[in-house]
């Protein structure tokens, strides 16, 4: 099913892109236009991953310099019996996080430094988790397709009036296919953007608090993300706006609203979902919702004190209410970030 939907998007794609193709120079524009998706679904499958990270300037951790974060990581991943994904960072203070990639063998995880400096240990793990479940889904190949063909035919419509509305290149439309091209493409493209991402996002949340245990920590963590974002605008996403459905929150600021032209569900219909899923879960043991995730505590404080502050060993600190140490750099007794 994951192949025919894939098989499906991409044809649509091609198809909007010769439509534009033929809007901006008629029969010989649409034959370029098709030789040009075709070359972009083929560079998209191999390298669409590589793109959106390096549009992002995320950096690859291991567990030499990230041990805290690449530890939940790797236990997550574990639990849901998927192969450990490639794990980066973004040096960012919008707390967000996405996943990508054209299958479980070569899929990577991207996390901002806002959200590991504003989110506690078990709403990051439900984050990720949720990230886990669009790579088990197989959501990441179409996610990245559609970024990268987005982008592609958005530029493409900027480009149309410069090279369409000749007499002498067999438009029939003249300037009016143009300016049609112009306006519709862009909008068209937004429009896939929506259908292959709204949907998703409800069943990564579901499969996401199945994975960590408790559906109340991704709801809590959904509701962090969604007000840091509103109010930390993210430069790389503002750039490259055909990536925002990649995002766990939409990163573009002031686009939350629950509308046909979101690429997002409401956040907040999201929260009453894992809330129900809480509950139900709840009903079925006849207990208050799970208080611990499934998550191997002694691989996750391996290294000792973590960036959420929950030492393996605790000692008493040196005085109240210490700031919590992180992997950045910031910690000088912990081990160093990559932007130290």
């Amino acid at each position: 099913m994951s192949t025919l939907r894939t098989a499906m998007l991409l044809a649509a794609m091609t198809a909007l892109f010769m439509g534009v193709g033929f809007l901006i120079g008629g029969t010989g524009g649409m034959m370029i236009a098709f030789l040009v998706a075709a070359g972009t679904n083929l560079f998209s499958y191999w390298n669409a991953d590589k793109m959106v990270l390096s549009m992002n300037h995320a950096v690859e951790v291991d567990a030499r310099n990230a041990p805290e974060f690449y530890a939940i990581v790797e236990a997550l991943a574990k639990q849901a019996g998927l192969p450990m994904p490639k794990t980066y960072l973004i040096d960012n203070p919008q707390p967000n996080a996405f996943a990508t990639g054209r299958n479980p063998e070569n899929a990577a995880v991207a996390a901002s430094t806002g959200l590991l400096e504003r989110l506690s240990h078990e709403e990051v793990a439900a984050v990720m988790a949720h990230e886990l479940a669009h790579i088990q889904h197989r959501d990441t190949l179409t996610m990245t397709i559609v970024a990268t063909l987005a982008g592609a035919i958005s530029m493409l419509g900027n480009f149309a009036f410069f090279f369409g509305g000749s007499r002498d290149n067999n438009n029939p439309f003249g300037f009016v296919g143009v300016l049609v091209a112009m306006l519709v493409a862009p909008f068209a493209a937004m429009i896939v953007q929506m259908a292959v991402s709204r949907t998703r996002e409800y069943e990564a949340d579901r499969r996401g608090a199945e994975i960590v245990g408790n559906p109340l920590w991704l709801a809590s963590a959904l509701d962090k993300i969604a007000r840091g974002a509103e109010r930390i605008r993210n430069p790389d996403a503002e750039r490259n706006p055909a990536t925002a459905h990649l995002f766990i929150i939409n990163p573009l600021h002031g686009e939350r609203m629950d509308s046909l032209f979101s690429t997002h569900p409401n956040t907040d219909n999201r929260i009453a979902a894992l809330q129900a899923m809480a509950r139900d879960m709840a009903g079925r043991t006849n207990q208050p919702a799970p208080r611990q995730a499934p998550v191997p505590t002694e691989e996750l404080q391996a290294d000792g004190q973590g960036p959420w502050g929950r030492p393996a060993q605790p000692e008493p600190p040196a005085e109240p209410e210490q700031p919590k140490p992180n992997p950045w750099g910031r910690n000088p007794t912990g081990p160093k970030g990559p932007w130290s």
